[in-house]
């Protein structure tokens, strides 16, 4: 506005100079021509130029107005603006005053709610730990002694079985002596209840800075005091299943010594002791094609990163003897002798070292998967001159013969319910890792021990559910033949005679001497079965099957497959309950020799209801 004022008074002035030149030089020129100016001339033109300064000054004049007009419009913007500025700033500041105020406001009801909630899970919390508290020890799931904390294990059973034919057992089933046709025992089927599977057991903890010291204990009732032995439950009354100590290091190293499940048997997770992958059946030598043992062993193993580990044991060995037609000229053991704690009447062998067994085991990220090895030495003495018709035992000698085998298992966890697991051992001299126990060697017409090639192969689908566990179970064991001096000699000849093996025999006589009540004849062994009117009398028959005749067949291959499944009634704090059937069908097949090459078969039905220990 300023500047356009400023052009109009330019061009004013501009205007007014042109003006007043443009008649003075023609009133020169006018009075050049005539020579004559008149004063009423001159004096207009002055009054015209100072009418003309007199606007000129008007107008700067009212620049000047306008100027301080504006100057004073601006500055009351400026103040106008600044106010402005000022009030925003003040707003502002309210606004977030009051926002702070709605956020302590916010803070300070969060707070408050936090302390209610705190306040109401302390109250919770100290519920819960006076419950846990009053619960521990009411019923503690653990024991505290003396800085070591003692779980106690096992299950009360009450258990039958059914066979269709009868093999004079217990729940536990000889695989190795199925009953031919020819045998009684296979006309009459058997039935038994039992609760000696019963387990009792603890285990005891104790946590250092380094490592962790355990112990473990576990029994049954399954053993016998005629027949425990070393070859492979080692079941001596009581039955001590298990019963080791433990040292296991943070660096993943652990030491283990004791009774336990030899290395050879499956594990769940890596080689950890109390992690074996059992059949899930009820009878207690569990399926054919299984390879294990319960023995001494001092076992090392070590944890590489979180997928392997690798381990050896040294374990306690023992030797079947199988064949028929040796001569009597090698001396491999004895019959225990009951001052050392062996059973009278029972065979050891002298073992001339223990068993090395070698371990591998893989956990990738799917399935479980294991390697091993067995190297078993065997050793008798022979006698060279014992068959001359005056023995003599000038020139024995002492014989070693190493067998061993190697074998795999592998498990398998699909859709979280199914569990497939594979097994296999092969080697000479390993029946005795396997459920049927057969054979670990032979001996040749010259006394040599000659180890036997025997497979094991064991297969299992297992479903498990809340209140539900099914399983399927199909396994083989198999045993080579080894023939000597044209197969008079050996184990499994075609030369043996087994005409017999299908024809029955009458009962074998039996004398057993009945005890009259109160002499105490029970605990030496002697019967204590009463016959009425008969008591001190000797009773004969009725309990001794008679023996087959020209019936000796050895085992080629024993097959089983079992079917059954768990129904948990109820799994807690107190325990567990459950029931579960079994049934099982084995066929047991022998080499084939004169006469023939039958075979024997068993159906079994067997039931447990357990309860077992929280």
């Amino acid at each position: 506005m300023r500047l356009v004022l400023r052009w109009c008074v330019v061009l004013l002035l501009a205007a007014s100079s042109l003006a007043q030149t443009a008649p003075a030089k023609k009133k020169t020129t006018t009075k050049t021509a005539t020579g004559t100016v008149s004063a009423a001339d001159v004096q207009a033109l002055k009054d015209a130029l100072a009418a003309q300064q007199q606007q000129i000054r008007e107008l700067k004049s009212e620049m000047q107005r306008r100027d301080a007009a504006l100057q004073q419009a601006q500055q009351q913007m400026q103040d106008a603006q600044s106010a402005a500025a000022a009030a925003q700033a003040k707003a502002d500041q309210a606004v977030q005053q009051a926002g702070q105020q709605q956020q302590a406001v916010s803070d300070l009801k969060s707070d408050v709610s936090d302390i209610k909630q705190n306040a109401t899970n302390a109250a919770l919390s100290l519920q819960e730990t006076q419950k846990n508290i009053q619960s521990s020890l009411e019923s503690p799931a653990t024991l505290h002694y003396k800085g070591i904390n003692i779980t106690p294990v096992g299950f009360l059973a009450a258990e039958t079985v059914w066979r269709s034919h009868a093999t004079g057992g217990d729940i536990n089933t000889q695989f190795n002596a199925i009953p031919f046709d020819g045998a009684a025992q296979s006309h009459l089927s058997e039935f038994f209840g039992s609760g000696r599977q019963s387990r009792i057991g603890f285990l005891a903890e104790g946590a250092l800075a380094n490592f962790t010291m355990r112990g473990y204990v576990e029994a049954d009732f399954l053993g016998t005091g005629v027949t425990s032995n070393n070859n492979q439950s080692n079941s001596y009354v009581l039955r001590q299943r298990q019963a080791w100590g433990q040292a296991a290091l943070n660096s993943g190293w652990t030491f283990t010594g004791g009774q336990m499940w030899s290395l050879v048997t499956e594990t769940k997770k890596g080689m950890d002791n109390r992690s074996e992958a059992l059949p899930m059946v009820i009878d207690p030598n569990y399926n054919v094609g299984f390879s294990w043992a319960r023995q001494y062993g001092f076992r090392v193993t070590k944890k590489l990163g979180d997928k392997v580990w690798v381990g050896g044991s040294v374990e306690d060995s023992q030797i079947i003897l199988g064949g028929h037609g040796a001569s009597n000229n090698f001396i491999i053991g004895q019959q225990g002798a009951s001052g050392g704690l062996y059973n009278g009447t029972t065979n050891y062998s002298y073992n001339a070292s223990p068993d090395f067994i070698g371990k591998i085991v893989f956990e990738p990220g799917f399935g479980h998967y294991e390697v091993f090895g067995i190297i078993s030495d065997f050793r008798n003495r022979i006698y060279p001159g014992a068959t001359l018709a005056k023995p003599s035992a000038n020139g024995a000698f002492n014989n070693n013969a190493v067998g061993g085998g190697a074998g795999a298992n592998a498990r398998w966890t699909i859709a979280k319910n199914y569990d497939i697991g594979i097994h296999f051992l092969g080697g000479s001299g390993t029946g005795r890792y396997g459920t049927s126990q057969l054979a670990d060697v032979v001996v040749s017409p010259g006394g040599l021990l000659t180890p036997v090639t025997n497979y094991q192969a064991l297969g299992t689908i297992e479903y498990h559910a809340k209140k539900l566990d099914v399983y399927l179970n199909y396994g083989a064991e198999y045993e080579d033949r080894v023939t000597f001096k044209g197969g008079k000699v050996g184990y499994g000849s075609p030369l043996f005679n087994n005409s017999g093996c299908d024809s029955e025999t009458v009962p074998a006589s039996t004398s057993t001497t009945v005890v009259t009540p109160g002499t105490g004849g029970g605990p030496t062994g002697t019967s204590s079965i009463p016959t009425p009117g008969s008591l001190g009398t000797p009773l004969t028959g009725g309990y001794n099957p008679g023996g087959l005749k020209n019936c000796n067949g050895d085992t080629r291959v024993i097959m089983e497959g079992s079917i059954g499944f768990w129904y948990r009634f109820y799994k807690g704090p107190k325990g567990t309950l459950q029931w579960g059937p079994q049934y099982s069908y084995i066929d047991r097949n022998i080499w084939a020799g004169t006469g023939g090459g039958p075979n024997a078969t068993e159906n079994m039905l067997f039931t447990s209801f357990r309860y077992y220990l929280p």
